[in-house]
């Protein structure tokens, strides 16, 4: 498997609707209690026009909020996320699959009402040995966009398959 063929190809695209409930559930699920998340007259008396979301929020948007009529053709060409035709290559041979560190850079503020669109890709695959194993690193990006097209949230996602 030529994996450096995988770099560059889509990961998916989609559209998502930040919506007040989707995101106070959230920041339940992850036991934030901060009023911003939950009350619309705190976040308006810190000066957003609707809750914001939490930091890391835009990782589970993809599977909520979206409208199948409003979804952008499939940048894959309906092959699937490439990520996990890699790891399935490698786990074939067997190991473990980690989650390697995640990064979020918020270029704006996202908050409820906001209609986002989002795209991702595989940005580097490399491989480094470790106590006599190989770890291969995925590295995929995705970029959401607000309605102007302006980008907001870069999330940058790692994915290690360490080699049995």
């Amino acid at each position: 498997m030529d994996l450096n063929s995988y770099i560059g190809k889509p990961t998916g695209a989609g559209t998502v609707h930040v919506e007040r409930g989707a995101v106070s559930r959230f920041a339940a699920a992850v036991t934030d209690d901060n009023a911003l998340y939950h009350d619309l007259n705190a976040a308006k008396g810190a000066g957003f026009n609707g809750p914001p979301v939490p930091p890391t929020w835009t990782f589970a948007s993809v599977f909520q909020g979206r409208y199948p009529e409003e979804q952008p053709e499939d940048p894959t060409g309906g092959t699937g996320n490439p990520m996990m035709q890699v790891i399935n290559g490698l786990m074939k041979t067997g190991g473990l699959v980690l989650h390697g560190e995640q990064e979020f850079r918020y270029h704006q503020s996202v908050q409820c009402g906001d209609v986002l669109h989002w795209e991702g890709k595989i940005t580097d695959i490399y491989a480094k040995e470790s106590k006599g194993k190989t770890m291969t690193f995925i590295v995929t990006q995705t970029v959401f966009s607000n309605q102007a097209g302006e980008p907001v949230v870069t999330e940058i996602f790692n994915l290690i398959h360490r080699g049995a």
